[in-house]
């Protein structure tokens, strides 16, 4: 069974073609800027990279070039779209209507649509990419997986805002979590690598990447996690505030003479690091910076970023009553090496214990404690896609 992955983003398309057999991306690619007539598509085969501009003007036309690349003559992986036995599609929101990836239907795209109003720039794109899928493949089955899907087993007391709770109940605000194929397929791969069963293991998995989040699995469910009723909350991310005391929210407004939106978008895209730092909204470019005797800010936004991390764990580590492991992911997870000694600085008193040869690594599954650590660390670079793909193959083959 071959299997098309699809991440509809609002003006961005991301795929990979998985032969399921033996769990092999034959082909993956990018369609950037849709809707721009400089919208271009990178398509990668084999670590070879072919780059073509197409103004695709929505997803529909981007997706038929996605298509055409996958049999292209020259670089393409399959003969006839024929070869492709179904479509996963990646949604961010499911609200409390979706605990599990479903196979698509017209009630399930309806709600969708119904949840978009707490993802108004990721939901309403995954249903263009459902709908282009349909249109493109008809007759072939779709499945969706949710982002908030793993974090549904949160107990009340850990999803609930301490607010009137009619809110809750008229309109479910409530804390979701993000992120959480990511770190549902790190956990499990932890557990694999420690040779126990995920339900006898108390793990805290951290995201690190743009946006970043951090999670408690307890037997292989999600308990808490640190983003919240949407991918705002939490930590302090590159343009993102993280968790904030109201105030802070309604002074800015107040003082600034702010709307809704305009304080929305600059908790989202002006804030976080880059916010203190007033440099380009690039990690990297920040935590070089934070060496520099010249660039205080940097270090401090550094030292915001790492110690908040420990302390989620070290919360997570009260929730679960113990932890066994800590898992790196995300590119900032598996990529910056400093960051993650800093965060496991923060955390020797819970008797982690670094081996700084092991952590001198990028992008690589390794454990990176001593043998002596009471808690294991781990880098494992994550695989949202073969989730994705694995939870299609295993609802399309139970029709």
């Amino acid at each position: 069974m071959k299997v098309l992955v699809v991440n509809c983003g609002s003006s961005s398309l991301k795929y990979q073609l998985i032969d399921m057999n033996d769990e092999k991306v034959m082909a993956k690619g990018n369609f950037e800027r849709i809707g721009e007539q400089e919208a271009f598509v990178t398509h990668k085969v084999n670590g070879e990279k072919y780059v073509t501009k197409f103004p695709a003007m929505n997803h529909e036309e981007a997706l038929k070039i996605v298509l055409e690349q996958l049999v292209h003559e020259q670089y393409g992986v399959i003969k006839d779209l024929s070869e492709i036995s179904a479509v996963g599609h990646r949604i961010v929101h499911g609200g409390e209507l979706f605990d599990k990836s479903v196979l698509i239907d017209e009630d399930v795209i309806g709600k969708i649509d119904d949840c978009a109003a707490l993802a108004p720039l990721h939901n309403p794109a995954a249903i263009l990419g459902i709908k282009a899928c349909q249109s493109a493949m008809p007759g072939i089955p779709m499945v969706a997986t949710f982002d908030t899907a793993f974090h549904q087993t949160m107990p009340k007391e850990n999803f609930l805002y301490p607010i009137p709770y009619e809110f809750y109940e008229k309109y479910r605000i409530r804390k979701y979590g993000f992120h959480g194929t990511s770190h549902l397929y790190v956990s499990r791969r932890c557990a694999e690598i420690i040779g126990k069963p995920v339900e006898d293991l108390k793990i805290v998995t951290c995201h690190l990447g743009q946006g970043a989040s951090i999670c408690a699995v307890d037997g292989g469910k999600s308990i808490d996690t640190s983003m919240g009723l949407s991918p705002l909350g939490g930590i302090a991310m590159v343009t993102r505030s993280g968790d904030l005391d109201p105030s802070v929210v309604t002074e800015i407004m107040d003082r600034e003479g702010l709307t809704a939106k305009e304080v929305n978008t600059l908790l989202n895209k002006k804030s976080g690091l880059y916010g203190i730092t007033g440099l380009n909204p690039d990690f990297r470019e920040i935590e070089l910076a934070s060496y520099e005797e010249d660039k205080p800010k940097a270090k401090i936004a550094i030292e915001l970023f790492t110690k908040t991390i420990a302390q989620f764990v070290a919360k997570y580590a009260v929730s679960l009553k113990g932890v066994d492991a800590i898992v790196f992911t995300g590119g900032i997870g598996e990529n910056q090496i400093n960051i993650r000694k800093k965060i496991c600085e923060n955390l020797a008193w819970m008797g982690l214990d670094l081996d700084l040869a092991k952590n001198d690594v990028r992008s690589e599954e390794v454990k990176i404690s001593t043998d002596n650590s009471k808690v294991l660390a781990y880098i494992i670079p994550t695989d949202e896609e073969m989730v994705i793909a694995r939870d299609t193959k295993a609802i399309v083959e139970s029709m």
